[in-house]
């Protein structure tokens, strides 16, 4: 007889389906606030972060830095 456990090691597809909805929600909510400007760069963290420590410490950088 086969173990009912083992049925229930693999996700049923609807919440994969589901995940995948909110994943790409998520996603594009991400895309839509980089196109407005709403992100810190990569440079400007950066920046802040190597001014950790020193005289001249950086304030943490804001969207559109």
């Amino acid at each position: 007889m086969d173990d009912p456990r083992n049925e229930m090691d693999e996700e049923p597809a609807v919440f994969i389906a589901e995940e995948t909805v909110e994943l790409d929600a998520r996603d594009r909510k991400a895309m839509a606030d980089i196109d407005a400007g709403r992100f810190v760069s990569h440079e400007a963290v950066m920046r802040w972060l190597r001014s950790w420590g020193t005289d001249d410490e950086l304030p943490p950088p804001k969207c559109g830095d």
